[in-house]
């Protein structure tokens, strides 16, 4: 009896490791298949037709492009990489911030989120030139761009998470004689945590479109900057790599947080 009892991890493991593997399969490949189809059909309409190359490249070609220009690619990759996620980073510390405030006053939420709204609304475009009057066009200020464009969905998301925590929960807490900072910390954000998640991912691929937007007012460095340039010089396969590979950039940027909340196992 004692040997069947240490045999049965052992059946067990491959059961388990075999499931997770299943269960990554199942996320992967139905993409995976659509991408495979559509990259078949568009470089079978380009073989097809003879369309121009400078008006719509094949796959083949975006490919031999990317090889060519992969040096400044990924070197405009890593800028564009570096001014979301500070972008990113202040976006999440200003809009916990602001939520935690609104939550824990009526009074903080009843003047910041007028200013919340008015922050959403106003064009980037119409921030941006004001920015980089006051902190240069560097680095800094476009990620200040980003910045203000990520705050709103992390501090409403966070609000409405903090806000519909059962009330069972608070009332256990209570019931308990917690300390309010205690119920905060130990109930609050982990039953809103799935909102919270929910905003900071949003905010993750907004920042990489906020990006580029300011790159292309600041036509200095970056993928914004490398997508106008080879678009103004008729460089169209450049363009589709450039292009694919803030795709991949904007995928990674989201899927980091959603990797983060799947390890804390807030469910």
């Amino acid at each position: 009896m004692a040997t069947s009892d240490r045999r049965l991890p052992s059946v067990d493991a491959p059961t388990a490791s075999g499931g997770a593997v299943r269960t990554v399969l199942g996320h992967v490949w139905p993409p995976t298949a659509v991408f495979v189809v559509v990259i078949a059909c568009w470089q079978w309409f380009v073989t097809a037709t003879g369309v121009p190359t400078v008006v719509l490249p094949g796959p083949t070609d975006v490919a031999t492009a990317f090889l060519v220009a992969r040096g400044t690619l990924l070197a405009a990759a890593g800028v564009t990489a570096l001014t979301a996620a500070l972008g990113l980073a202040g976006g999440v510390v200003v809009g916990l911030t602001l939520a935690f405030a609104m939550v824990g006053s009526r009074a903080a939420s009843a003047v910041l989120h007028p200013y919340l709204i008015a922050l959403r609304i106003a064009p980037l475009v119409a921030i941006a030139p004001l920015l980089f009057l006051w902190i240069g066009d560097g680095v800094l200020s476009r990620a200040t761009l980003v910045t203000t464009m990520t705050v709103f969905p992390v501090a409403i998301a966070s609000v409405d998470g903090l806000r519909s925590v059962p009330r069972e929960y608070t009332d256990l807490a209570r019931s308990v004689r917690a300390p309010p900072v205690r119920t905060f910390l130990r109930v609050r954000i982990p039953a809103a945590a799935p909102s919270v998640f929910a905003g900071v991912k949003l905010a993750a691929a907004l920042s990489v479109v906020g990006t580029v937007v300011a790159e292309f007012l600041t036509l200095q460095s970056g993928l914004g900057y490398r997508l106008f340039h080879t678009a103004e010089f008729l460089q169209t396969s450049t363009t589709f790599a450039a292009l694919g590979t803030l795709t991949l950039l904007g995928l990674v940027f989201y899927l980091v947080p959603a990797a983060v909340e799947r390890r804390l196992d807030w469910g």
